[in-house]
């Protein structure tokens, strides 16, 4: 605390695909049991460790070949990885390169058993995993073993017609008081678009001004 200047932990010998750079990451997490940085590098189209002990000087591959978004990791160690090119996320065993789809994997798509580039995810206690449907502008909740989501976030009834609500931007965090899945959502501006659907094609339908608000699913 109280540090005004950052340290650089992963990457920073610019951008590329050697081990000791990166290339663009989006998003990262700590394994506590290896004392390592977990970082999607989808410039690099790879998820790659990197140890937290001094000293370090590059970065191994985790799993290549995957456009990676979002990373989440269970209580029992499973890393779970968003892939926007496959419209997915698996979940993986640590130093297992083979992963098993657990949302979406069925094309891009705004049917409940598919999503739309994916991007970041939580997983809770149940192995119940979250996903910012960043194209289909909601949030999804896939249980553990099921072959269709739930949309949580995203579609109201208004006038018992259905409605999207479009989130340009989504936090997702796992309330620390429960423990449960309750799902706290901010889309943090201050618009909220309600939109229909005619003949199959998306229109505006109305503008309504908002202040941002936190609620509770």
């Amino acid at each position: 605390m109280g540090d005004t200047n950052g340290q650089v932990v992963a990457g920073g010998n610019g951008q590329g695909n050697r081990l000791d750079q990166l290339y663009r990451p989006t998003d990262v997490l700590i394994d506590k049991e290896t004392d390592s940085l977990i970082i999607c590098d989808p410039g690099n189209r790879r998820v790659v460790r990197w140890s937290r002990r001094s000293g370090t000087t590059q970065g191994e591959i985790l799993i290549d070949n995957i456009n990676c978004s979002g990373l989440a990791m269970d209580d029992q160690r499973y890393l779970y990885i968003s892939d926007i090119d496959k419209h997915e996320v698996s979940r993986y065993q640590i130093e297992d390169k083979n992963g098993t789809i657990v949302a979406g994997g069925n094309g891009y798509g705004a049917g409940l058993n598919q999503l739309n580039w994916p991007d970041y995810i939580f997983v809770d206690q149940q192995q119940t995993v979250y996903v910012a449907d960043n194209n289909n502008h909601r949030v999804m909740k896939w249980n553990k073993g099921e072959k269709e989501g739930i949309v949580v976030a995203g579609v109201n009834l208004i006038n018992n017609q259905t409605t999207t609500i479009l989130l340009d931007f989504l936090l997702l965090l796992l309330s620390p008081s429960t423990y449960d899945d309750s799902l706290l959502l901010d889309s943090l501006l201050n618009t909220t678009i309600k939109q229909k659907y005619e003949d199959k094609h998306l229109h505006v339908h109305e503008q309504i001004n908002t202040t941002p608000n936190l609620e509770t699913f």
